[in-house]
Formats: structure tokens, C-alpha cells, sequence
């Protein structure tokens, strides 16, 4: 066997599990279950269902991924979880399967570090490199993009899209999507400004750093409305492809029902 089992521990034999795998003791997989190379669960760790787990992997005490979805309209129907490579997941972290109501699948990519007791609801789409800090709650159909950022304690309201580069502050209460790049924060939470902290680590231009701050001055302080913002911008030479995906996803949020865009497409 290419993998090891620390007993006692409960494998199910029709579980995939893959060389270098290594299951501490307590631990109970299901027969559904697909564990790629080089991942490691620590002890008391439950994967329930249809779940497919990547390569190296680091799943700590007490994670629980793949059970119901925590929604009275589920009535059994095979869903799943689908977890990408390199993430880390930290004690007492739960994520449950999808329910029928968008495509049937709760996702995780790569690359992200989920503290202690967050909990990814039903149907919740995470991207990569994001980072959720302990006690961070996405409630179901929340989508996160790629390098969001999340303090602890957040608690983010059914159906909300999370942009890129953005972040999140500890004990807020998100009902509205949050724009990629800004820094939201409050109850309920609004973008207080740009979030300077990851465009500067991750090596945007000073170019595009100024022009957001424009953008973000014209939004939210001047209170221009989009086509007011967009022409402006595009007159000084700003509309650049940070402040175009900027311009994007708030006008997805505004066709939406209550500043979410996700909304939009649920009815449909």
C-alpha cells in the first residue's frame, strides 16, 4: 500500500486514495471520496460523499468536508465537493456539499488557507491564493474570487460575490458584494478604501494603484454613479483594465437584487 492509515482510522475500500497519502488515526473517509497524492489528514478528519480532494493538501483535527448541505429544501440528491492542490485547512473547518440549486458543486481551488472554524456553506465558490482568518462564516452560493481576503469573524450573507484583491474586516457583516480591490468594512459592511496592502504585495503599478484610488473617490465619496465615473476616468486617461474589471462587477451588482449580482442569475 503507497499510502498510510494510522489506526484506528476507517477507509472505505471503494475511497480513491492516492501514493503518499497520509490518514491519521480517527479519521473516517467515504466511499466517494478521491484523495490525490500527497495529502495529509491529521487525526479526526471526516470527508462524507461525493468529494475529490487534490495534491498536497493539509487538512488538521476535526475538519468535516462533504456532509449535507445545511438547507431544509435539500432532499438527498447527489452533490459534491471539489478541492484543487496546496490548500491548508485548519482545525474545525467545515465544508458542505452543493444542493440542485446552481450547478451542484461547492468549490475550493488552490493555494488557500482556511484558519480555524470557518464554515463554507452549500454551493460556495472559492478561487485561489484566499485567505480566511478564524470564525469566518460564508453563508450558501457565496462566491470568492481570486486573492480575497477575509479577517476573522466575517460573516458573509447568502448569494454575495466577494471580488479579487479585496478584504474583508474582522466581525463585519457582508449583505452586498464587496468590489475587487477595496477594503470593505462595517454592519453591514461598505468599501472604505482601497486595499493597498494587497496591491502592493502582489506588484500592481503605481498607475494602477492611483487610478483605483480615483475610482474609488468618484464611487463612493463623490457618489458620480457609474457612467458619470466611467467618463471622467476615461477623459483623464485612468479607465485602466483594474478600474475596467472594477466598473464590470459593479454594474453586475447593480442589475442584481440588494447590491448582489448572483441574484440575477438564481432567478434565472
Amino acid at each position: 500500500m503507497a499510502f498510510t492509515i494510522i489506526q484506528p482510522a476507517y477507509v472505505d475500500p471503494a475511497a480513491e486514495i492516492a501514493d503518499e497519502v497520509y490518514i491519521g488515526p480517527f479519521c473516517v473517509i467515504g466511499p466517494r471520496v478521491k484523495i490525490g497524492r500527497g495529502t495529509r489528514l491529521e487525526n479526526n478528519v471526516t470527508i462524507l460523499g461525493s468529494v475529490t480532494i487534490g495534491e498536497d493538501n493539509r487538512i488538521f483535527p476535526n475538519v468535516v468536508i462533504g456532509a449535507d448541505p445545511q438547507d431544509i429544501s435539500y432532499r438527498g440528491s447527489e452533490t459534491r465537493v471539489e478541492i484543487g492542490d496546496r490548500n491548508i485547512l485548519r482545525e474545525g473547518v467545515t465544508i458542505n456539499r452543493a444542493t440542485e440549486k446552481e450547478e451542484g458543486i461547492t468549490s475550493l481551488g488552490s493555494d488557500n488557507f482556511l484558519m480555524g472554524n470557518c464554515h463554507v456553506a452549500h454551493d460556495c465558490r472559492l478561487g485561489s491564493h484566499i485567505l480566511m482568518a478564524n470564525g469566518t462564516l460564508l453563508g450558501g452560493h457565496v462566491h470568492v474570487h481570486d486573492h480575497a481576503a477575509l479577517s476573522g469573524a466575517a460573516a458573509i450573507h447568502p448569494y454575495v460575490t466577494l471580488g479579487s484583491y479585496s478584504f474583508t474586516a474582522s466581525v463585519s457583516r457582508v449583505i452586498q458584494d464587496v468590489p475587487p480591490y477595496m477594503l470593505a468594512e462595517g454592519i453591514p459592511a461598505r468599501p472604505r478604501c482601497v486595499n493597498n496592502v494587497a496591491l502592493k504585495r502582489n506588484n500592481f503599478s503605481r498607475e494602477a494603484i492611483h487610478a483605483l484610488h480615483e475610482a474609488h473617490r468618484l464611487l463612493y465619496r463623490n457618489v458620480l454613479g457609474l457612467d458619470a465615473t466611467r467618463q471622467q476616468l476615461t477623459e483623464r486617461g485612468l479607465l485602466t483594465v483594474e478600474v475596467l474589471r472594477l466598473l464590470d462587477f459593479l454594474s453586475n451588482s447593480h442589475t442584481g437584487h440588494y447590491g448582489r449580482s448572483h441574484d440575477r442569475r438564481h432567478a434565472a
